[in-house]
């Protein structure tokens, strides 16, 4: 098999290049394939009407307001992601996998928000979820409770038990029917969790366990993340 790339890393064998031309051409087609799939994603239909204008919680400046579902579209912002993350009122702490993830989300609000909205909802009371932030430094990210609400069964971000379940929605606002029409427009959900296959689901909002998957040993299958590593 000739080589295609030119480039070369210092004390490389022959083995290495072989091995390493290998890598290059499976991950020019994964490049291809994960193009083809956010095209198709794109092209995805919108999905139903949002059924409710859903009132959450929020905190600003030490008072707790009401805010609806159709008020969280910064202006001029027609997308809206949602994340909803696992910290019910029944749980001792908040889920350190999805702490994980907002830790990276509050660093890249900045970004993100010049070109769509985007927020963090979980069960938990507004009071709860804004001790969690401060203890981990959160500082940007927009942060609701949806105690009163079910928006988590609707959107299978909890089971009939009460679990809590780690679910993304995109959300897209359609103005010239009015400000409340929201309509559905993806999920991005897991549909397990921990380290394994069953987690990867939520990959495209979190960047940790990839950069696993670029070490020799790869995800471990031994270790998950947790919210102190005292």
């Amino acid at each position: 098999m000739s080589t295609f790339h030119t480039v070369r890393f210092p004390g490389e064998s022959a083995e290495y290049r072989a091995t390493r031309e290998e890598l290059l051409r499976a991950e020019i087609e994964l490049r291809s394939r994960i193009e083809e799939v956010a095209a198709l994603r794109r092209a995805l239909p919108l999905g139903g009407e949002v059924p409710v204008d859903y009132p959450f919680e929020e905190e600003r400046d030490g008072n707790i307001l009401r805010v609806r579902l159709s008020e969280l579209f910064e202006p001029g912002k027609e997308t809206l992601v949602l994340y909803g993350f696992m910290y019910g009122p029944e749980m001792e702490a908040a889920c350190p996998s999805c702490t994980s993830i907002l830790d990276g989300l509050d660093g890249v609000v900045p970004h993100v928000t010049q070109r769509l909205s985007l927020a963090a909802v979980a069960k938990s009371p507004i009071a709860r979820l804004r001790a969690h932030a401060r203890e981990r430094g959160w500082s940007r990210l927009r942060l609701l409770s949806s105690a009163r609400t079910t928006y988590n069964r609707d959107y299978h971000g909890e089971t009939a038990d009460g679990r809590q379940i780690p679910a993304l929605n995109v959300f897209v606002r359609k103005s010239r029917h009015g400000p409340s029409h929201v309509q559905h427009r993806a999920p991005v959900r897991a549909d397990g969790s921990g380290p394994g296959p069953a987690a990867r689901g939520r990959d495209l909002a979190a960047s940790l366990w990839s950069l696993f998957d670029l070490t020799p040993a790869g995800r471990p299958s031994d270790w998950d993340v947790a919210l102190r590593y005292d």
